[in-house]
């Protein structure tokens, strides 16, 4: 247990002092303000929408923005875009050492093989949750500050919403990480998990899901089981009242039950097998 702890704090340091973090955090942060707040609200004060706002009134649109949106705009990106910035956090934390030649150092320096993986995803969901917690402070510090200077009531979604959402929230994003993550360790390598993936995220899964709702329903059953199609049903399970439109990727395609379920066990299983390879791989060529 201890080499498990010692390897979490380092990983930790080395995530704390590499810049790609912070990219991925500014890059999520600024995805989450532009489209959930920037946008919505420049519309609002132009009055004339545009093709982004699917048409939404200047009341939806403001209403889009307010503390009581705050779990939406928090987690409505997870399912796509900001999953994509997860999914490359994770490869870099467990394909780094592949591709630096240094995993061989590693182990050499006495940890077992099962406590500097599992240390690299313990770090990976320690981490992906203080970057949700960020984009939680951020997002409610806009809606805040939006709703001072519109002269508008101040009304913060439950307890229990909140910590659906941002559970919820929690676990797609540390879906989306262990997944690289397992990629990285399957391929040994960084760069070639993170374009599968991102191209997996953002073109494969909507073509299936675009066929499958139109020419071909015979793909549903597959459909119902992607990963960014679950993760989608889940978050849109717990949102609060919606004002507009859901957000892109959030969609009931499953119950929320069936979400949790199925984005659960994407983590599990791809959390073993990085376990289960990392523990038996030949680490000498």
């Amino acid at each position: 247990m201890s080499d498990l702890v010692n390897v979490t704090r380092a990983e930790l340091a080395k995530l704390a002092r590499r810049p790609a973090t912070w990219v991925l955090l500014a890059a999520a942060v600024t995805l989450n303000q532009a489209f959930g707040f920037v946008i919505p609200y420049l519309s609002f004060k132009n009055g004339s929408g545009c093709a982004m706002t699917d048409g939404q009134t200047g009341a939806q649109l403001l209403g889009s923005t307010l503390p009581d949106q705050v779990v939406t705009n928090t987690t409505g990106a997870f399912p796509v875009f900001t999953g994509a910035l997860a999914l490359v956090l994770g490869a870099l934390v467990a394909g780094t050492e592949f591709t630096g030649g240094t995993l061989k150092t590693v182990l050499t320096q006495g940890p077992r093989r099962t406590s500097v993986f599992g240390g690299q995803l313990v770090a990976l969901v320690i981490a992906v949750g203080a970057g949700v917690l960020t984009l939680f402070v951020t997002c409610a510090a806009s809606s805040f500050a939006i709703a001072q200077v519109e002269d508008q009531a101040v009304v913060w979604p439950s307890v229990a919403d909140l910590a659906a959402g941002l559970g919820s929230g929690w676990l797609v994003m540390t879906m989306w990480a262990s997944l690289g993550a397992v990629f990285a360790v399957l391929l040994r390598s960084v760069a070639l998990p993170i374009g599968l993936g991102v191209v997996w995220i953002l073109g494969i899964e909507n073509l299936v899901s675009a066929v499958a709702r139109t020419s071909l329903t015979a793909l549903q059953p597959l459909r119902d089981v992607l990963p960014g199609v679950t993760s989608g049903s889940l978050i849109s399970s717990v949102l609060p009242a919606q004002v507009g439109p859901l957000p892109p990727g959030v969609q009931s395609a499953v119950s929320g039950g069936r979400g949790l379920a199925t984005v659960a066990g994407y983590a599990v299983v791809a959390t073993l097998a990085v376990l289960v390879v990392g523990r038996r791989r030949d680490v000498a060529a």
